[in-house]
């Protein structure tokens, strides 16, 4: 598993919150999608962007916080749109592993980014940002049903 180091902007984003299991249906990204290309807000240009706020190893699966995100360009009319939160992600660096398979394997990459990878390298994750699952295709149209993510883990040097 290949990991790169990638300095990342800052984004701002339109996201919709889950709570419930990272394993069942995740119904809020169809809302997300809908709303996004009802406003025109669709790759190349913008990206899809998922957040896993909870490790499901630490909290119980009906607690799990997830946020589907579309990034939204500079100038964008966020006043306009009550129905929708917002909120800035942070750049910086981060580790980047790209995964492609099935998506209930997703939680595989993250326990080799933190339980084999980062132990390993000169790094440690930032806890002051979030873990960013970039979502480069659609599985449902994957001839395979996987997806394609960049999975971006925020890190920092370690501290010897």
């Amino acid at each position: 598993m290949d990991i790169v180091i990638k300095e990342l902007p800052e984004y701002e984003v339109a996201f919709i919150r889950r709570i419930g299991s990272y394993f069942e249906p995740q119904e809020h990204w169809e809302d997300l999608i809908n709303w996004a290309i009802n406003n025109g807000l669709y790759p190349p240009a913008q990206s899809f962007i998922g957040i896993s706020l909870d490790n499901p190893d630490l909290v119980e699966g009906n607690n799990c916080r997830h946020d589907a995100c579309v990034t939204i360009p500079k100038g964008f009319e966020k006043e306009k749109h009550n129905e929708m939160q917002f909120k800035k992600l942070d750049g910086g660096q981060y580790a980047l592993y790209q995964f492609y398979d099935v998506p209930e394997k997703l939680n595989l990459a993250y326990q080799f980014i933190f339980g084999q990878w980062l132990p390993n390298s000169h790094h440690e994750v930032d806890n002051n940002r979030y873990n960013l699952e970039f979502n480069m295709n659609n599985p449902a149209e994957d001839p395979e049903g996987k997806c394609k993510v960049d999975l971006f883990v925020p890190i920092k040097s370690r501290i010897s």
